[in-house]
């Protein structure tokens, strides 16, 4: 990517991708008139964006966010579901939305506008940070059609939440309002809808301060906490020292210290 470059999949494509600073890109649901809802161009589009940010050395942090004020997404279109379309709404990578299960060693935040509901409170549960407006609401309604969050709600939301919490959401199917969400540690911040954006990015650049290799190989240990036992996660930690102590920025850091400056990071 260049600065002001902006990318779609094609000219009708529903995700866009454009760079917001030197290091943040901005992926957008652009459905609002379906409330951002997955179909098959949703799910295809965002595995391209997790692609194409993902090679690029020059992007640190993703923001993702939907269009429009009303929802962030409204998960599976399920116009597209009755059509029998279901199966384009995943991909062989990225799971549901070509995201929820897509390999990503870059931090992302899910800057979430109004509903997040369903699919959408399971593609903001796939990113490692979530910032939300006042009117974000959040929610596993599948149980209300008889349905099972099967793309990581069911797991994540009781790994994000205390667990009588998560339990209640999963078996009622009720809404979480963002403050509430703040409250028991689901959103990292809230705030009032025009000021979305700029928190989002204000919380990316806040993270490319630091040393973009040193954030991915922290955060790809810190994703899988819940998964391995000390042991392994002691390994893991012991083998990312070691990539680390390879790379330039390794040696930056105690410079810049020394020199009293900011660090000038390269990401190699």
């Amino acid at each position: 990517m260049t600065d002001g470059f902006e990318t779609t999949t094609s000219d009708d494509s529903p995700v866009r991708l454009q760079l917001l600073s030197a290091h943040v890109a901005l992926v957008t649901i652009d459905r609002p008139l379906a409330r951002n809802a997955v179909d098959g161009q949703v799910a295809r589009g965002l595995e391209r964006a997790v692609r194409q940010t993902e090679q690029d050395p020059d992007v640190w942090a993703v923001i993702l966010t939907g269009a429009g004020e009303q929802a962030f997404c409204a998960g599976a279109d399920l116009k597209a579901v009755a059509a029998g379309q279901a199966e384009t709404l995943f991909t062989a990578d990225g799971g549901f939305a070509g995201f929820v299960h897509h390999p990503r060693a870059k931090p992302w935040i899910a800057a979430v506008n109004g509903f997040a509901l369903a699919g959408g409170t399971e593609i903001a549960l796939a990113c490692d940070f979530i910032v939300a407006s006042q009117t974000a609401v959040f929610g596993l309604p599948e149980v209300k059609r008889g349905l099972v969050a099967a793309a990581g709600g069911v797991y994540r939301l009781v790994r994000a939440l205390p667990r009588a919490l998560a339990l209640e959401l999963i078996a009622t199917g009720a809404p979480l309002a963002a403050e509430r969400a703040q409250a028991h540690g689901l959103v990292n911040r809230v705030v009032a809808p025009d000021a979305l954006m700029a928190e989002a990015l204000r919380f990316a650049e806040t993270i490319c301060e630091n040393a973009p290799i040193a954030v991915r190989e922290s955060l790809g240990i810190a994703r899988r906490a819940y998964d391995l036992p000390d042991d392994a996660l002691r390994q893991l930690s012991e083998q990312a020292a070691r990539r680390i102590r390879l790379t330039e920025d390794f040696q930056e850091g105690p410079s810049a210290f020394i020199e009293k400056r900011q660090p000038r990071w390269r990401g190699r």
